[in-house]
């Protein structure tokens, strides 16, 4: 895939600097040399105009044969990640960065391709599939991907909480004790926790319990007694890429098709919840890469 002319004038101005996009850093002649060696491309400015050298140069670079047919070269992928680079953004209070990535994400709408900032504050790029809300990947993956509108609930257009978890288990006050170690963890690590019957937000009760999958970087799910809401949950929580921590009361409640997913196992009593509590520490400092 290549870039359409129009889209490469706007990021060679990017590039520089230059009006209507002084939100990015605004580069010299050498500034622009060293721009491009610093991904190793031998293009060193000829003194001529700068926008011009610039666009003269992503021509040249959107030429070379694509790593993805629906991705543009691997040199012009590097360009485009460094040009969002946050250390570029430092230290000048005319810049802008997430205005950076807005003017960069419309520039290249019309040739499908879509920039999305990592959980590292790096940007990566990829083909325009809709929004990438797997949390199950630190950074988009470069193999295939699917995007699908659902037919049952609408997408909501509430943004990703990096610091949401998520529960879904059946609300019986018999799973009242649960949840209570499951919050006592999350406000201990400064986490937003919820379930759906924390908020009314939507007509639809699922509608709800759809936002918190969706919204959530972290779904806990109990098994115990094999709800088949939960098991319906689950699903959802898996098909949108999510990641998903199973516990339970009875490793037999967990569903063989899902039986090689690690689940904490945990007795509901004050012992079982106070071991539930170390066990989804644990694993949520792994998840948030938090030092142990």
């Amino acid at each position: 895939m290549k870039i359409g002319k129009a889209g490469l004038q706007k990021l060679a101005e990017m590039i520089c600097g230059n009006e209507p996009f002084e939100f990015f850093p605004y580069r010299s002649s050498s500034r622009l040399t060293r721009f491009f060696v610093d991904l190793d491309l031998d293009y060193i400015h000829d003194g001529s105009t700068r926008h011009r050298w610039v666009f003269s140069v992503l021509e040249e670079i959107n030429e070379r044969t694509a790593s993805q047919p629906n991705l543009p070269s691997r040199e012009m992928v590097s360009v485009i990640e460094y040009l969002l680079h946050p250390d570029h953004f430092l230290f000048e209070e005319n810049l802008d960065r997430t205005k950076a990535i807005e003017a960069v994400a419309q520039c290249l709408n019309s040739s499908d391709i879509s920039v999305a900032e990592q959980s590292n504050g790096k940007v990566k790029v990829a083909p325009l599939s809709g929004e990438f809300v797997s949390t199950a990947h630190s950074e988009i993956p470069t193999d295939k991907l699917i995007s699908f509108k659902p037919s049952v609930f609408q997408i909501p257009s509430k943004p990703q909480n990096e610091r949401l978890v998520s529960v879904m288990m059946p609300f019986n006050p018999a799973f009242s004790g649960t949840y209570e170690a499951i919050k006592k963890v999350t406000d201990y690590m400064k986490l937003e926790c919820w379930r759906a019957d924390d908020i009314w937000e939507n007509s639809t009760f699922m509608q709800d319990i759809f936002d918190l999958i969706f919204c959530a970087k972290v779904v806990v799910v109990d098994f115990t007694g094999r709800n088949p809401n939960v098991m319906y949950e689950t699903g959802i929580a898996h098909t949108l890429g999510k990641t998903v921590i199973p516990i339970t009361q009875s490793l037999d409640d967990i569903p063989s098709d899902l039986g090689h997913h690690r689940a904490l196992k945990y007795l509901p009593n004050t012992e079982g919840y106070r071991d539930l509590c170390n066990e989804l520490h644990r694993r949520l400092k792994v998840i948030y890469k938090i030092d142990m």
